[in-house]
């Protein structure tokens, strides 16, 4: 099946056709009044009520997000139009001869929706998170395998959840090429981190954070806390510069991980602590223990909306708490990627710790996810990592 040929047409509401003239990509299925008797067809024709074509979009039948658009007005999908978006997503990102780690195409910010596709040195990992982008995977490969060179081996990591929004399931493949069962070597800005691109999380390593880790690195001296480090990400920047560094977290897997990088790097001043960070930041606060840099790069505390009041009380009770152990002059990097906090409900939040904590706080930078995560500017969703560089006074 051609998944370019459009035989099906779907109407949207009057709020629909708004939600696409603002230019958002989107259209929820409460916006749609006449849609598919049979779903099947991944891509479809969108109607205004006067039957007008207005957009095509990917169809997905069982999520809340039914349309993903395309393209707007008479201008039909085709494969070509297809290779084009993505080759123009990696002539964005990357130079020729770069091999290192980045995001190649960050989805809905690249007229991409719903598809992500991230470079680790000679491999690469893609997600399809909808059944339109599931149902272009067999071109996706074959696109990147003429367009990304030298490429070893291609990893199918749609494991997520959101797939099971989609009614799909989820699954881990090597899509093509060999794929080692270890973990394999990036660098990133002179640090070496094995990446475990079959199993790790998200697609291996958080990309998103690599301008932040290293800007953030510029600022802090001494001795340095590093609060959800994960695989040591931060923590290893840090320790270029740093006398010690704590680095802390809860899964004892990641910590592991983390140690090997710190190996491989010859970093000897790092110690690795298992360990919960709300009562981490308490008992180093109750022993007196005072840092120079600390760091705080959670996961998200809000998956949803229903799940914001509680998330800002985390966030707020963290970052009280990692100001208390901050010495005078003392600088905090702190992130949220929940999507539903915005950056002014962050601020104002990390406002009241400040003031609860009794310290005044400098904003030294106002910073976002990395420049491979674009944001489209009709698209809120994809604005999502909010991070600071605050000097604790």
């Amino acid at each position: 099946m051609d998944p370019f040929r459009i035989e099906t047409d779907v109407t949207v509401s009057p709020a629909g056709l708004q939600r696409i003239r603002q230019g958002h990509l989107w259209v929820y299925s409460s916006d749609v009044s006449r849609d598919l008797e049979r779903p099947g067809a991944p891509i479809v024709r969108i109607l205004d009520p006067h039957h007008k074509t207005v957009a095509y979009a990917f169809h997905s039948p069982s999520s809340q997000i039914r349309l993903r658009l395309l393209t707007r007005g008479d201008e039909a999908p085709t494969a070509e139009l297809f290779r084009r978006r993505v080759a123009d997503a990696i002539a964005r990102r990357l130079p020729a001869g770069d091999r290192g780690a980045r995001r190649l195409v960050f989805g809905e910010a690249d007229l991409l929706p719903s598809i992500v596709v991230d470079r680790y040195a000679d491999f690469l990992v893609v997600q399809t998170l909808s059944s339109g982008a599931e149902a272009l995977k067999p071109l996706l490969v074959d696109v990147l395998r003429d367009l990304v060179q030298p490429l070893a081996g291609i990893v199918e990591r749609n494991d997520v959840r959101a797939r099971l929004l989609e009614g799909l399931q989820q699954r881990k493949e090597i899509l093509w090429g060999a794929v080692p069962d270890d973990s394999i070597e990036i660098e990133e800005a002179g640090v070496v981190f094995l990446v475990d691109i079959r199993g790790g999380q998200k697609t291996g390593f958080f990309l998103d954070q690599s301008e932040n880790r290293v800007v953030s690195a510029s600022y802090v001296t001494g001795k340095a806390l590093d609060c959800f480090t994960n695989t040591g990400a931060f923590a290893l920047h840090f320790a270029a510069r740093c006398e010690s560094v704590l680095a802390a977290d809860v899964s004892s897997e990641s910590l592991e991980q983390a140690r090997r990088n710190a190996a491989r790097n010859g970093r000897t001043n790092v110690e690795f602590r298992e360990a919960n960070a709300f009562d981490l930041l308490h008992d180093l606060d109750r022993a007196q223990e005072r840092f120079d840099g600390v760091c705080l790069d959670p996961p998200a505390f809000a998956k949803n909306r229903m799940a914001l009041r509680g998330a800002r009380a985390g966030y707020k009770e963290i970052n009280l708490r990692a100001m208390k152990i901050l010495k005078p002059d003392g600088v905090l990097i702190t992130s949220s990627c929940s999507y539903h906090l915005s950056e002014g409900d962050f601020l104002e939040l990390l406002v009241q710790a400040a003031r609860d904590a009794h310290r005044y706080v400098q904003i030294v930078e106002r910073r976002s996810q990395a420049h491979d995560h674009p944001v489209l500017s009709s698209m809120p969703e994809t604005h999502y990592l909010k991070c600071f560089i605050l000097r604790v006074l």
